[in-house]
């Protein structure tokens, strides 16, 4: 089976003599689409390769892809831009060996120039192009992200229920036990008040548990009109008065944003824990310039479903927060939201599940992408409509 951009990018590569041969099949006064147009216009990389990985065509997804322009590109190779040891020059070579379209998954296209993740590539040879290898590019991380952020929703969930519970079974009974170890260390021997003191003292630890898991339960925002960026400066303000106090901080922020559609609290609640945890990397790996960098910006992104509700919204207001640390270790990355998941020695893991709850109320989304040297959260968040305001929520 011949692969549909494939046979677009012959097209291409052939439309100068095509245009010289009479097409007497074609109706009087029907224009044929030009290939390149429809390469241009998809919204996948497509990149064309020579023989010696020196870069033919590019459409206009693959020049955002790769940050480079058309006419940059046109001066580079493939290994200016990917290290000759990746498993993508395994595929080109398989491509022209056996000129069949050959796919992979679950790629990183790592260098100083390029970072890409979880990337799938498909290849095919043109026969017209001795040696030439198209390159279609997807990016998976997206499709990733709406698994996670589901997986986020349902592990806050089961937070929430086990929070309700807790509360009801638990708490009632600790006011009793705490009351009576208070009666105890009053009445008992001297030798025994330090028995009574450790029952009180884990009595309030315990409750203090439970406390902290109630703010997981679902009960509905009171949501408004909120200025993404007062809620960042209030909160570099708390970071540089108190914990980030020694933290340089870089604000990269686009002013023209409209309001985010959100609970300001909440927002505040969501950025402090972000912030807080970056500042903690940064000071427990003893950089020496310890930076964190706010960005804003507003991009098309993507759908999803409000909770509790069969409406839909975009999300293309985006806030990030990088942190120059020792990155996030392999092994926790993908878990890092789930309650009680933690990278740091004494942490009690419900920091990231409650941000992750909060975004999900919000119906929003958050990504993490960390490695040695650099660490961002990406907040994607909906913006406020007029039927926002019509609806005076």
């Amino acid at each position: 089976m011949i692969n549909p951009v494939a046979r677009a990018a012959r097209a291409v590569m052939g439309r100068a003599s095509d245009r010289q041969r009479p097409d007497r099949q074609r109706p009087e006064g029907q224009r044929l689409v030009d290939p390149g147009l429809i390469l241009g216009a998809l919204p996948v990389p497509v990149m064309l390769l020579d023989a010696e990985n020196r870069f033919r065509y590019v459409n206009h997804a693959a020049e955002q892809f790769l940050g480079v322009s058309a006419a940059q590109l046109a001066a580079l190779r493939l290994t200016d831009l990917v290290p000759q040891d990746n498993p993508l020059y395994l595929l080109i070579d398989q491509v022209r060996q056996s000129e069949a379209t050959v796919s992979d998954h679950d790629l990183t296209l790592d260098s100083p120039r390029l970072h890409k993740s979880a990337i799938t590539v498909q290849g095919s040879a043109l026969p017209e192009e001795p040696g030439g290898v198209l390159l279609v590019m997807q990016d998976s991380s997206a499709a990733r992200a709406l698994d996670r952020q589901l997986a986020f929703r349902g592990a806050a969930r089961s937070v929430s229920g086990m929070a309700a519970i807790l509360a009801h079974e638990v708490k009632n009974p600790l006011s009793g036990i705490r009351g009576a170890a208070q009666l105890l260390e009053i009445s008992v021997a001297p030798e025994d008040r330090e028995l009574a003191v450790l029952i009180r003292d884990e009595a309030d630890r315990i409750r203090a548990l439970v406390e902290r898991m109630e703010i997981f339960g679902e009960k509905p925002i009171a949501r408004g009109a909120v200025n993404i960026h007062r809620v960042l400066e209030h909160v570099r303000k708390l970071a540089q008065s108190g914990f980030a106090a020694h933290v340089r901080f870089h604000e990269v922020y686009d002013p023209s944003l409209p309001p985010v559609w959100g609970n300001r609290d909440q927002l505040v609640q969501v950025i402090l824990n972000l912030v807080k945890n970056a500042a903690e990397a940064v000071t427990d790996a003893a950089q020496h310039n310890p930076e964190i960098v706010l960005t804003t910006a507003y991009q098309h992104g993507m759908r999803l479903a409000v909770p509790g509700s069969t409406e839909r919204v975009e999300l293309p207001l985006t806030v990030m927060v990088r942190d120059n640390g020792p990155g996030i270790q392999e092994d926790i990355l993908p878990h890092l939201f789930d309650p009680f998941v933690s990278s740091k020695a004494a942490g009690n893991g419900l920091g990231l599940a409650l941000v992750a709850k909060l975004m999900g109320d919000h119906g929003g989304l958050i990504e993490v992408d960390s490695r040695p040297g650099r660490t961002e959260f990406r907040l994607h968040l909906p913006v406020l409509t007029e039927r926002d305001v019509d609806s005076g929520d």
